[in-house]
C-alpha cells in the first residue's frame, strides 16, 4: 500500500514547541529543586536518578494516552486467518480495538474492505455454535489471552464468526502505547507537539512521589488539568472534524 505524503514544514519559529528527553528530564529536575539522587532500595538494588525520572514520564505518559485519543495512539496491521480457525491472535502492543476488517482482493485494483461487527464472545457461540459453520468472517469479538500449551500468556486473541472457510487478509486497526520519550530515539509526538501535558503530568507524578508540599502539588495538577483540556480539544475534538463538514467555530458577538 503506497501512502501520499504531506512534506512537514519547518521554521524557526516552530522549534521551541519541541521537547526531547534530556530537555524534559532537566526541567522536571528544575522545576523540583531535586535532582533524585540514586538510593538503596530495602531489597539491597539501587533506584538511579533515571530511573526514578523515567518512571515519572511514563506514569504521565500512560495518564494522557488514556485520557486523550490522539490519532499518534492508533496503529493498523495486516495479517491472515486460517482456514478453520476461528481464533485471530492479537498483536503483541495491543491495547483495544478501533476496527477490524477483511480485505478481498489483496493488494489488487479490485481490493475491498468488509468491516466485521463487535459482538460479545457468547453471541458469537450461540450464533455460530459448531465448526461447520464458515464463511466469511462476519463478527469478532475479544476472547481473551491466548493458551501455549499449558501456560496462560498475557497476549490477547480475537474469536471469529463464522468460522474462515479461506485464507482471508484481515486488517486490524487498534490503540496502542507508543514508544516512550524515554526510550530511542529520546522524542516523542508528545514532545513535539503538546510538551506541555507531557511536562506538568510528569511534575505530579514527581511532586507526589516526594510528598510535596499541598499547595505546590495543586498548582502542578491545575497547570496538567488545564494542558489535558487543551490536548482534548485537539485529540477528541478539532483531530475528528473539519471546516468543511463541520463548518468553522464561530464565537457569538455580544
Amino acid at each position: 500500500m503506497v501512502t501520499a505524503r504531506l512534506l512537514k514544514a519547518s521554521s524557526p519559529e516552530a522549534q521551541w514547541l519541541d521537547m526531547n528527553y534530556t530537555q524534559l528530564f532537566d526541567t522536571i529536575q528544575s522545576y523540583t529543586e531535586n535532582n533524585f539522587p540514586d538510593f538503596t532500595l530495602a531489597s539491597g538494588g539501587i533506584e538511579t536518578t533515571t530511573e526514578q525520572i523515567n518512571r515519572f514520564i511514563q506514569q504521565a505518559e500512560q495518564r494522557i494516552y488514556n485520557s486523550v485519543q490522539f490519532p499518534s495512539i492508533r496503529k493498523n496491521m495486516v495479517g491472515n486467518v486460517q482456514i478453520s480457525n476461528k481464533y485471530l491472535k492479537a498483536p503483541d502492543d495491543f491495547l483495544a480495538v478501533y476496527s477490524m476488517a477483511v480485505i478481498t482482493d489483496y493488494g489488487t485494483a479490485a481490493e475491498t474492505y468488509e468491516f466485521l461487527l463487535n459482538k460479545d464472545v457468547n453471541y458469537i457461540r450461540q450464533a455460530y455454535p459448531t465448526p461447520a459453520d464458515t464463511g466469511l468472517p462476519k463478527h469478532y469479538a475479544l476472547f481473551g489471552p491466548a493458551i501455549v500449551g499449558s501456560v496462560i500468556t498475557d497476549e490477547l486473541t480475537f474469536i471469529l464468526g463464522p468460522t474462515p472457510d479461506a485464507v482471508y487478509t484481515i486488517e486490524l486497526h487498534y490503540y496502542y502505547y507508543p514508544t516512550s520519550i524515554t526510550a530511542s530515539p529520546y522524542t516523542s509526538w508528545l514532545g513535539d507537539n503538546f510538551d506541555t501535558v507531557l511536562l506538568y503530568g510528569s511534575l505530579v507524578e514527581a511532586y507526589t512521589y516526594m510528598k510535596g508540599e499541598a499547595d505546590m502539588l495543586a498548582l502542578y495538577d491545575g497547570k496538567y488539568k488545564e494542558a489535558l483540556a487543551l490536548a482534548k480539544r485537539l485529540g477528541d475534538g478539532m483531530e475528528r472534524q473539519d471546516a468543511y463538514r463541520s463548518g468553522q467555530y464561530r464565537q457569538a458577538v455580544t
